[in-house]
């Protein structure tokens, strides 16, 4: 028997049994789909979390305060102390002593509440220098940015983020409104444009006033001098690397630190928040992948169960064929071949709705899937090597039966 009769012949017995036929192609279609969707989640998820990160500006290192310790022994978490100075920031930004790094946005942060034509909102607000919005990489929708004269000044300026202008004000173009602040009245002069969120962080519930504004008017106290954060711009992505080594020696030498171990800050990078997000997200992936294949097994039980059936039922067959000379691998083949195509046809069919589905599911989930070429390849070659597998025994069965026995059969 050719190949082409063997196909005609197993064509011809699935299409006898439809529905049966129909039933088990469908146990494998929703597992090979289930597996494609799997995979897509995990790839959009990690291709979201790397957005988000990269949000924060680009080339970035971020450096902050170690942890505390109080009169009573209690030891803060990292950030708590009072470690980092502007001092810091402004050494950091020289070209002498960090040649690798293009541009240092220090931050004082507190939340306050804002006031504004009998209303208030009570936000972030963050003290810094002109340099914050290209570090940062923000943009305005209105008006202008801090300068350096407004830090030198210590002028009672402010810039809105897009949420804040309008929960203060019902609108986002405010420029030259003004806000009050601690008892004091700040003139509106830019208004950030829309970023979204990062994490739990919303990018646009934010204002922006001078450091010295900040750390003289809002805050005051002995921490004045204090930063939240300091962060590192490097000139590229090449030079990330020689960005950090430079920054975490010149702090260990500015603080009188001799063992990098004994660090009272921390540098960390988008690279490294990346990384570890994306092998959380990974090993997520891989697990929900691995129940969604529990699918597929399931199918290919269903795929030996309907062989065997028709083993049976098909038995009178098997033994005219063999009475006629048809060796033992013609039969075998010819229930491999219809197990396989079974296969296929589930693989193919799951393929088709793993693709759909990634096509108008983000709109509902509000989630990004990333369709894989090579799980959708990878999805299909394991439907027909399923068909395969579970095939051999029923397919083996068959090409064991002795042709008396099987003329014999009712």
């Amino acid at each position: 028997m050719t190949w082409a009769e063997t196909l005609r012949t197993g064509w011809a017995a699935i299409r006898s049994h439809a529905l049966r036929s129909a039933l088990t192609v469908l146990g494998i279609l929703i597992g090979i789909a289930a597996v494609i969707l799997t995979v897509g989640l995990g790839l959009g998820t990690q291709q979201d979390v790397s957005a988000q990160i990269s949000a924060l500006g680009s080339n970035l290192l971020i450096v902050t305060p170690g942890s505390s310790t109080s009169s009573e022994g209690i030891r803060g978490g990292f950030g708590s102390a009072a470690s980092l100075t502007r001092t810091d920031a402004e050494a950091l930004d020289s070209d002498v002593s960090a040649p690798d790094v293009a541009g240092v946005a220090p931050e004082k942060e507190t939340s306050l509440s804002l006031e504004a034509n009998d209303t208030n909102w009570t936000t972030t607000v963050t003290g810094t220098t002109s340099d914050w919005l290209e570090v940062r990489s923000r943009e305005l929708a209105y008006g202008t940015f801090l300068t350096d004269d407004d830090d030198t000044d210590r002028a009672a300026v402010v810039v809105l983020g897009s949420e804040t202008a309008t929960e203060l004000f019902g609108r986002t173009n405010v420029v030259g409104q003004t806000v009050t602040l601690s008892g004091t009245d700040f003139t509106v002069q830019g208004v950030l444009a829309e970023q979204g969120a990062s994490g739990d962080a919303n990018l646009d519930d934010l204002a922006v006033v001078p450091l010295s504004t900040m750390s003289e008017q809002l805050v005051g106290g002995f921490q004045r001098n204090s930063l939240s954060t300091i962060y590192v711009q490097a000139a590229s992505a090449d030079q990330l690397s020689a960005a950090s080594q430079e920054v975490t020696t010149l702090l260990l030498n500015l603080h009188g630190i001799t063992s990098a171990d004994s660090a009272d800050f921390t540098v960390a990078s988008q690279d490294s928040l990346v990384s570890t997000a994306t092998a959380v997200y990974r090993t997520l992936t891989v697990l929900l992948t691995g129940i969604a294949a529990l699918s597929l097994l399931v199918g290919g039980i269903g795929v030996m169960n309907i062989m065997l059936v028709s083993v049976t039922e098909r038995t009178r067959e098997i033994g005219l064929r063999k009475a006629l000379g048809a060796p033992p691998w013609a039969i075998r083949r010819q229930f491999l071949v219809e197990a396989s195509v079974l296969g296929l046809g589930g693989g193919l069919l799951g393929a088709a709705l793993g693709i759909g589905a990634a096509t108008w599911l983000p709109a509902l989930l509000d989630s990004t899937i990333v369709v894989s070429g090579a799980a959708v390849a990878g999805s299909v070659v394991i439907a027909v090597g399923i068909g395969l597998v579970f095939g051999v025994y029923p397919a083996t069965r068959a090409a064991r039966l002795a042709p008396i026995d099987a003329l014999r059969a009712q």
